[in-house]
């Protein structure tokens, strides 16, 4: 949780976000890799992906109809080709880091979801899963950016841990790989993981949620300031710039000593308003 508050807007107060060009972007070079699987594997060229740009492009647009903003003031339509043009090069990158043609996913924008013995939820959307003759299992994850320094490399990897972790105890079996693709830079990161870092991700998990529900009952949601928070829309109700949050919508208790809720971590139930579960990053 990168800002407790920003955390609080999103899920508690479930405050509107502008869409961005960048993370529209994303969704749809996504709609596009993903459909690609849908042709023979002799006619997944990188042709066929970025012909399917403009067809999916309409779909997020009739699913979404808000993303009309992003170009509202764009009466040339200037802005937006050069935006598609971006999206097509993101697409052309993937055909350099992997064949498609040897590729026949067993999943594709996967919903996943399963339940820790603690009663914790853990669910998210994995971009893709093969699986080998042998039965050993790779997730797939598209990044539309670029792969983060070597002293990020943890961050990214550990939204992979938390897919890997929701597979074994929804499966019982432990991925072989993780591996994330940056189309923004060609690179590829992968990962292989054990059954040791899964049960570190589940410990790490369930103190964050203990940290989550603890900040649901008394309404302390502190910012967490970093460079992120210049492209924050929230920053007209953030102390941190001034702002007040709105009103705190759940009843909240006062905060107990750390004495008395060390060690503890009850069962999750859910409650009108309260969150119920962690979603992959």
């Amino acid at each position: 949780m990168q800002c407790p508050l920003l955390y609080r807007f999103r899920v508690i107060d479930k405050l509107p976000e502008k869409p961005s060009e960048a993370a529209t972007r994303g969704t749809l070079v996504h709609a596009v890799l993903e459909r690609l699987f849908d042709n023979p594997a002799v006619e997944r060229t990188a042709d066929r992906a970025t012909a399917l740009i403009p067809g999916q492009w309409d779909r997020l647009l009739e699913s979404k109809p808000e993303l009309s903003e992003l170009f509202a003031e764009d009466a040339g339509g200037e802005r937006l080709a050069r935006w598609l043009s971006e999206a097509e090069s993101l697409v052309e990158r993937w055909f350099s880091l992997e064949d498609p043609t040897r590729l026949e996913p067993a999943e594709r924008e996967l919903f996943v979801e399963t339940e820790l013995e603690s009663g914790l939820r853990l669910r998210g959307v994995i971009d893709r899963i093969d699986v080998a003759p042998t039965g050993e299992v790779r997730i797939v994850d598209y990044k539309t950016g670029k792969a983060p320094r070597p002293e990020y490399a943890e961050g990214a990897l550990f939204q992979m841990k938390f897919y890997a972790l929701v597979i074994w105890r929804l499966k019982g079996v432990v991925p072989r790989r993780l591996q994330l693709v940056y189309l923004g830079s060609g690179d590829i990161m992968t990962y292989d993981p054990v059954v040791a870092d899964l049960e570190r991700v589940e410990r790490k998990l369930l103190a964050l949620w203990d940290a989550i529900r603890q900040a649901t009952e008394t309404g302390e949601w502190r910012p967490r300031p970093t460079k992120l928070c210049g492209w924050c829309d929230h920053q007209s109700v953030c102390p941190e710039f001034g702002g007040t949050p709105p009103v705190y919508p759940l009843s909240a208790r006062p905060a107990e000593s750390e004495q008395d809720v060390q060690g503890r971590m009850d069962p999750v139930h859910a409650e009108a308003g309260r969150p119920v579960a962690l979603e992959g990053p």
